[in-house]
Parts: C-alpha cells; sequence; structure tokens
C-alpha cells in the first residue's frame, strides 16, 4: 500500500505525456519541460542497448530535433568559421544532410565553456529553422536541405558566444538577443523571416557593465488563467511578454546575470533560473513591476546555473553545475532531499514514467527514482560526456555527446 502513491502518480504522468505532441521539436520537447511518457531503458551503455552511434566532429552544444524519420543537429567548427545543420536517418544513423549554413569571416569571443553552435533548433513539417546568434539565422526544407530564407542583419555583441535558443509560437520564431551591447526579444515571421515584432528591455539594469546585462536563456510560452505569456528570462529580471505582439505585461527582479535555464511552469507558478545560482518561484500576474508579494519563494542552494528544471506534479527537481541533486516542495520550496550525484552538469534532465535521467560532462547517466526520497535506480555512462540535451522519439533516447549522436533503447528480440 505504500507504493501505490507513487505507482499511481508515474502512471498518472505517463498518460499525461504521452497525450502531448510525439515529435520532439525544439529544447526540451514539444511541451518545453523535459517530460516523456517513454519507456526509456534503465541501464544502458555504450555497448549495450546501443541501436546505433554516428560520429559528430566539431564543437557544438546544440541539442537534437526529430520529427518523423528526421533527426537533425546544428554544428561549428571550434573557432566558429563555419557552421552547420546536419540531418541523421533516425532509424539507421545515417547522413541525409551535411548543409553548411554560414561562412563567418570575424566570429565574436567564445569561452570554452560554450560553442558557436549552442542554440537548439526548432523543426516542424517540411521546415527546421536554426540559430546561430548574431552570426546568422536560416530557415531551411527539410527535404530537399535549401535555405527558404536568411537573416544575418540581427546584430548584438553576446561576448562570450550566443546559446539562446529560438522558440515557435503559432506563425513566429521567437528568439532572445541579451548581450553585451544590446538587449531584446525578436519575433520572426515563420514564412518569410521578416521581423513582426521587437521588443527591447525595458527595465533599468542599473550597471554600465554590459558583462551584467547579458544572459543566454530561452523562453517558455504559458497560459495562466487564461492569459497567454512569454516568459522571457534576462540579466536582473525576467520579463512577461504577449507572445503575438511583444507587448510588455509584467516584470519580476529576479537578479543576478548569465541566465541560461528555459523556466518551468506549473501549480500556479512560473519558476526562474539565473546564472548565480538563485531561483524565483513567481505568481505571474498583474501589471508593470510586480510587487515583492507576488514572490512564492526564492532559493540559493543547490540551484542550477545552466540546467533546467523538472517539476513532477508537487515535487521541483533539480540538479547543480557541480552535481548536487535536490527535490522540494513546488509550492513552498520546503526541501525533501538533497544528494551529491558526482560530477558537473550542464545538460537538462528528462522525466520518463517516475524516473529522472541526468546526464553530465563526463558522460556519467544517474537515473532516480522522481519521488520524496532519494533512490538511485541506476548509474550509466556514455563516452563523450554531455553539454547538449537529450531528445525522445518513440522509446528511444537520443542523446549527443561532445563527440557523437546516438540512438539507445531497449532491445528487442
Amino acid at each position: 500500500m505504500r507504493l501505490f502513491p507513487s505507482l499511481f502518480l508515474s502512471v498518472l504522468l505517463a498518460i499525461t505525456v504521452n497525450s502531448r505532441g510525439a515529435e520532439w521539436n525544439q529544447f526540451r520537447g514539444s511541451a518545453a519541460d523535459g517530460k516523456t511518457g517513454a519507456a526509456l531503458p534503465l541501464e544502458f551503455g555504450e555497448k549495450n542497448k546501443v541501436t546505433w552511434r554516428a560520429p559528430l566532429p566539431g564543437k557544438a552544444w546544440s541539442s537534437p530535433v526529430i520529427w518523423g524519420k528526421q533527426i537533425w543537429v546544428t554544428n561549428a567548427l571550434p573557432d566558429g568559421h563555419k557552421l552547420w545543420a546536419l540531418c541523421f536517418d533516425l532509424d539507421t544513423g545515417k547522413k541525409l544532410h551535411d548543409i553548411l549554413v554560414f561562412n563567418v569571416a570575424e566570429p565574436q569571443f567564445c569561452i570554452a565553456k560554450n560553442s558557436y553552435a549552442s542554440p537548439t533548433p526548432v523543426i516542424e513539417e517540411g521546415r527546421i529553422f536554426v540559430s546561430f546568434g548574431a552570426h546568422g539565422n536560416a530557415c531551411i526544407d527539410t527535404a530537399t536541405g535549401k535555405t527558404l530564407w536568411e537573416r544575418r542583419d540581427i546584430e548584438c555583441d553576446h561576448h562570450r558566444s550566443p546559446a539562446s535558443s529560438p522558440i515557435p509560437y503559432g506563425d513566429l520564431y521567437i528568439l532572445h538577443f541579451d548581450g553585451f551591447d544590446r538587449q531584446f526579444v525578436v519575433a520572426l515571421d515563420k514564412k518569410t523571416g521578416k521581423t513582426r515584432w521587437t521588443h527591447h528591455r525595458a527595465f533599468d539594469f542599473r550597471t554600465d557593465n554590459g558583462d551584467r546585462k547579458k544572459a543566454y536563456g530561452t523562453p517558455v510560452v504559458i497560459t495562466h488563467k487564461g492569459l497567454a505569456q512569454l516568459i522571457a528570462p534576462a540579466a536582473v529580471a525576467t520579463e512577461s511578454l504577449d507572445p503575438r505582439t511583444g507587448k510588455l505585461l509584467w516584470t519580476f527582479r529576479t537578479g543576478g546575470m548569465n541566465a541560461s535555464a528555459r523556466p518551468v511552469y506549473g501549480r500556479g507558478l512560473v519558476f526562474v533560473t539565473n546564472g548565480m545560482g538563485r531561483m524565483s518561484a513567481i505568481r505571474p500576474e498583474g501589471k508593470g513591476e510586480l510587487p515583492a508579494e507576488k514572490l512564492a519563494w526564492a532559493s540559493k542552494r543547490g540551484v542550477p546555473k545552466k540546467s533546467s528544471l523538472i517539476l513532477a506534479g508537487k515535487l521541483l527537481f533539480r540538479v547543480s553545475d557541480l552535481g548536487v541533486a535536490s527535490c522540494v516542495d513546488a509550492e513552498t520550496g520546503k526541501a525533501h532531499w538533497t544528494a551529491r550525484l558526482g560530477g558537473n552538469y550542464a545538460a537538462s534532465p528528462i522525466l520518463s514514467r517516475g524516473r529522472l535521467y541526468f546526464f553530465n560532462e563526463d558522460g556519467e547517466i544517474p537515473v532516480i527514482a522522481a519521488g520524496k526520497e532519494f533512490k538511485l535506480l541506476a548509474r550509466n555512462k556514455i563516452d563523450g560526456g554531455f553539454m547538449a540535451s537529450p531528445a525522445i522519439s518513440g522509446n528511444a533516447l537520443i542523446l549527443r555527446t561532445k563527440s557523437a549522436l546516438y540512438r539507445i533503447e531497449k532491445q528487442t528480440p
């Protein structure tokens, strides 16, 4: 009887997630939350449950996206002079397209921890949108590999190279450009690439230091009390915009800089982290600058600076950059458990059927139970290490390491 609540929660989560879109079309999946109802293998490794492995030379941290039988990733030379879009066959791992999208004469500076192809693409029927920040943005026909349109005129000094991923909304692609010199959000028309709206960050950063104004966050569209909102984290503050027009709805000062994770919404709250290790649980309602009482709770302990959160019912799971995993009550912030997984983490985790999969920079993949008590279920290892977050197709894990692309799943007789 003690096991029944956990079993019921796992089944309920699987049913809920399976009702979503099947395609992994953007960073963290179609629902943008890292959840899946897939029957993923618990134990696997370099020579265990690997259907295929395809080498990926170059240096790029973008995550895979999937539509039908195609897997797409972006890629780059370590020096940033050449930027690619690559397509692989889902069943075999065979490379279908190898498209040099941009030659860049003078790439901006990039720190070793980042890459010139960190933003994850957006894919849909017949086309994929790839972003390399200010170095270029393009829409590509997924059947022919032909570029449908491109933009190389959106200027921004990323200072340490871009990492914000675009997101789809209706007939728009929405992107963050939170740079050293300029900080804004832009929406492009999917068919033409023309700018539909631009929102320049409307709050006072209270600093002249551009390094403290930059960020790498990816926005998310939520619906709270019937109102669609684009939750757009930046340095110092998080803004809510009307995703159709870019009109500012509200601002909340979340502090810090270098915001890089994607916000999560649930239990009537928006959960936002920044690159200084602080998390805010915000009640996303009101106009203008929200008062302090709209903060349900905040935390500085064990908060990731890079990877995104997982929300499962009332439980919020996270792993810090230094490998400390924790579970807290989503409504109050009360801690249920903290455990050291080991290693360094940048990739975002996956929740599948009551299991949490974490991916560290050395290639270790600890799997834990998604419950109020810490329980390590397995510890797997794949060569190469992870900066990119995983994708899911059917019951298969599609993993990008620093050097290869993998399909991993339970083997059928």
